[in-house]
């Protein structure tokens, strides 16, 4: 078997924090969004090679992560693309990088920016059990985000009804962008292109298949975070840390008030600060503020403020209401 990380992503969603880091790469903790994947991925014995589908813009931040890594299946597969309007949807991307790899085995594609609580040895398990295309389902617990995914429909574990983005959801239960095809599958992305259908979305496709052949869902519970704007990226980070703050032992405190949900990286300088819901990457330096709800990203200065929700990109400089980056 085969995996595919998707990590073709622009994450505008996420700039300024996301202007020149994939998002993939947003720490959770000690390790990444993305090598939680590659950790799992890395422990299945039934699969041989990760191949990571990102695009001519962040090739070289990820071929320099993954020689650094201590990974040994994930391998880099770039797409024709360097900006956001030239993007050719997730279908288009996955149908392109089987035809670049000459993927010739059951294939399983899992996005690079999911968070989620389940082994994916399980998902592959359920996989080989149906010897179906299956997808991943989770009850989101509310119509209007249900509007932003995929809407499955099941009769036990059978998918029965798909739709896509739905303006009025019937339920909350969606797919999430993990999935697993059989090889006989793989021909039929191109196909689907070829009849002119959305290639942006993979429940587009999900949705086409189902109505040729069985399709499953693999439902679990607990925790999944999309991390796509700054709200599920510091989401995702209290449900990592559970109430509990994570400050790297190279970062100084001074006077500081750290709250739950706080992740303070390495080289960070903190004095007279208080943080609660709060990420302050490496080499930042806060001064005399109270920081709640925000992002704050590497080698900024920020003295004398009130921030709540904020989002602060890299370098950036904050003193008495002064903003210069």
């Amino acid at each position: 078997m085969k995996a595919v990380v998707l990590a073709g992503g622009y994450a505008t969603r996420l700039w300024p924090i996301t202007k020149h880091r994939p998002k993939m790469f947003l720490p959770i903790g000690e390790t990444t969004v993305i090598d939680r994947i590659f950790a799992d991925l890395e422990a299945d014995d039934r699969i041989d090679t990760v191949y990571v589908s990102t695009n001519e813009r962040f090739a070289d931040e990820f071929r320099t992560h993954l020689e650094a890594s201590e990974f040994e299946k994930p391998t880099l597969s770039v797409e024709d693309t360097s900006e956001e309007d030239e993007k050719f949807g997730v279908v288009g991307a996955l149908a392109q990088l089987v035809e670049r790899e000459e993927v010739d085995d059951d294939l399983l594609v899992i996005a690079g920016d999911n968070l989620i609580s389940f082994d994916v040895s399980d998902f592959v398990d359920f996989f080989d059990e149906k010897e179906s295309p299956i997808l991943a389902a989770y009850d989101v617990g509310s119509k209007e985000r249900a509007k932003s995914y995929g809407l499955v429909e099941l009769d036990n574990d059978r998918v029965v009804d798909f739709q896509e983005k739905p303006e009025d959801p019937n339920s909350t239960l969606v797919s999430i962008a993990c999935y697993a095809f059989t090889q006989d599958n793989l021909p039929l992305l191109q196909e689907y292109l070829q009849d002119g259908n959305n290639p942006d979305e993979p429940g587009w496709f999900l949705q086409w298949l189902q109505a040729q052949e069985p399709v499953f869902a693999y439902s679990f519970e607990e925790a999944w975070f999309d991390i796509g704007t700054p709200e599920s990226y510091l989401d995702a980070v209290a449900w990592y840390l559970d109430g509990e703050s994570y400050v790297a032992d190279s970062a100084s405190l001074d006077d500081t008030d750290v709250g739950e949900n706080v992740h303070v990286m390495d080289g960070a300088e903190l004095v007279n600060a208080s943080l609660s819901n709060a990420i302050i990457f490496s080499n930042a330096t806060v001064r005399d503020c109270d920081v709640r709800d925000s992002i704050i990203d590497e080698k900024t200065h920020i003295e004398n403020m009130d921030l709540a929700g904020a989002l602060i990109g890299a370098h950036t400089q904050i003193t008495n209401g002064a903003h210069d980056e």
